[in-house]
């Protein structure tokens, strides 16, 4: 999705950001995250980020061998910066938005803040890489990766609209298949610090045979 802002590098975006720490959710740079926000602390998150101008939120996963109930959860180290780009209100108290994935991030410490939600000090520039669409996507290996989407499919009675997939580029494809993946917190975790397309491809790849060889192994029934 087109947006806005022009992200050419590291020095582009602000070293403090506002992160959503949500379980399972994976974003990647030019990936399209939507996102139904309700609890007051987020929704301030919103409105703080919009009023502020830049518009950026760090989607990031909480570290899931520490308790869920913790107020404040302990919060894996990278996690991926996105832009607002689209909006809408609910008229109950909710936004609906979208998030489009720009870059990558390591945690350099979280800050003690007055506000509702959290907000971490980052660093971008382990991945400056992110900031140039489709690069290495010549490296994918396009073939074993639609291979494993078609097994997958079948063992779970899924659909597809193969056209779009054939038309897609790699980058899309990859991180597409990879956000959308139904895997946990350290599968997901482990494609997002993937060094590059190729190795986040070859991730997902092995992680969906793996998946299918346990089904096939235990019978457990398709995804409903």
């Amino acid at each position: 999705m087109p947006i806005n802002a022009d992200y050419r590098g590291p020095a582009d975006l602000p070293e403090v950001i506002p992160v959503f720490p949500l379980p399972g959710a994976l974003l990647l740079p030019r990936g399209q995250m939507p996102l139904n926000i309700f609890e007051p602390r987020y929704l301030a998150m919103v409105d703080d980020s919009l009023r502020d101008g830049h518009r950026l939120i760090g989607m990031i996963q909480p570290d899931a061998t520490h308790s869920e109930k913790d107020e404040a959860p302990k919060l894996f180290q990278v996690g991926c910066v996105g832009r607002i780009t689209q909006l809408a209100e609910s008229g109950d108290g909710r936004y609906i938005l979208e998030l489009t994935g720009v870059s990558r991030f390591k945690v350099v410490e979280e800050l003690s803040v007055k506000t509702p939600y959290r907000q971490c000090k980052v660093d971008y520039f382990p991945y400056v890489d992110d900031f140039t669409a489709r690069k290495g996507e010549d490296e994918v290996d396009r073939e074993s990766l639609l291979t494993v989407l078609t097994d997958f499919l079948k063992a779970n009675n899924l659909k597809v609209d193969w056209d779009g997939v054939e038309s897609a580029p790699n980058e899309a494809l990859v991180n597409a298949l990879a956000m959308m993946s139904p895997y946990g917190a350290p599968e997901k975790q482990a494609m997002l610090e993937a060094p590059d397309l190729k190795t986040r491809a070859e991730i997902l790849i092995a992680v969906t045979e793996m998946d299918l060889a346990k089904k096939r192994t235990s019978g457990d029934p398709p995804l409903q």
